[in-house]
């Protein structure tokens, strides 16, 4: 059986939090886009209303609707601090019940 220590120089250029964010490789190929999806649930009389306001921020765009109340919402966005920023918002929004993340993934261009 084969031991595989890793040496303090390797741990030290090592940075965590680019590695969970999707960093794997020292160089990157390219841009790098974050793309989310999350379902958005609001009362069916203020499903307009959430609409406009969720379309009204930036690197938002809503995919599908339902008459019921939901919402189906894209998000864009340059890094991932920024998709749980908007996520936040789309909560936060006076129209919206809840608002639940589905779907994310890192895509370098």
């Amino acid at each position: 059986m084969r031991r595989i220590v890793a040496r303090a120089s390797d741990s030290a250029a090592f940075d965590r939090r680019k590695f969970m964010n999707g960093g794997w490789g020292a160089a990157a190929a390219g841009p790098i886009a974050e793309i989310a999806s999350i379902l958005v649930q609001t009362r069916p009389d203020r499903l307009g209303r959430a609409a406009q306001a969720i379309e009204a921020l930036p690197g938002t765009q809503i995919y599908g609707r339902d008459p019921k109340g939901k919402l189906i919402v894209v998000i864009e966005a340059s890094d991932v601090g920024a998709i749980g920023a908007t996520l936040n918002t789309i909560s936060l929004l006076p129209d919206v019940l809840t608002a639940a993340l589905v779907f994310h993934c890192t895509d370098e261009e």
